[in-house]
């Protein structure tokens, strides 16, 4: 049996990139616990000082494939390249042409612009493969492919 996991990010502000990451995978934010209409209305009912309420966040596959996404505030900056990074396959793979990989790359990389990410790394078009290296809005490199 597999091993299940979570990816963990350090970041600066824990809901903001939840709400990134969920809309970037089609993903949701993780629902807070039965009974409270709000992670905040939570953190309050336990005792939780409002300065801490956004100091961790998820986002979880609404079809409870892919894994759990937890996003947790750390007081640094990033200031190295990412040593792990998610590469999002919205292309279709290799069964579908070159031309309409790019077409759908570029689509989604347009989405994602729109939610806050930067592709200012700029794509890559070589030996027939065809991808976009992007940043989330807390610098975090991930690719489109």
């Amino acid at each position: 049996m597999a091993t299940s996991f979570q990816v963990t990010f350090d970041c600066h502000d824990p809901a903001g990139q939840a709400e990134f990451w969920a809309a970037a995978l089609h993903y949701v934010v993780e629902p807070p616990p039965d009974g409270y209409s709000s992670w905040d209305d939570w953190a309050r009912a336990q005792g939780i000082p409002e300065e801490h309420w956004n100091d961790a966040a998820s986002a979880q596959d609404p079809g409870g494939l892919g894994p759990r996404l937890f996003f947790q505030r750390v007081p640094e900056g990033k200031v190295a390249k990412n040593r792990v990074h998610m590469d999002l396959n919205v292309s279709g793979g290799r069964n579908v042409s070159v031309e309409m990989r790019k077409q759908q790359i570029v689509a989604e990389v347009e989405r994602l612009k729109k939610l806050g990410a930067d592709d200012s790394r700029g794509p890559v078009d070589q030996g027939g493969e065809f991808w976009v290296r992007m940043n989330d809005p807390e610098g975090n490199e991930f690719c489109v492919q």
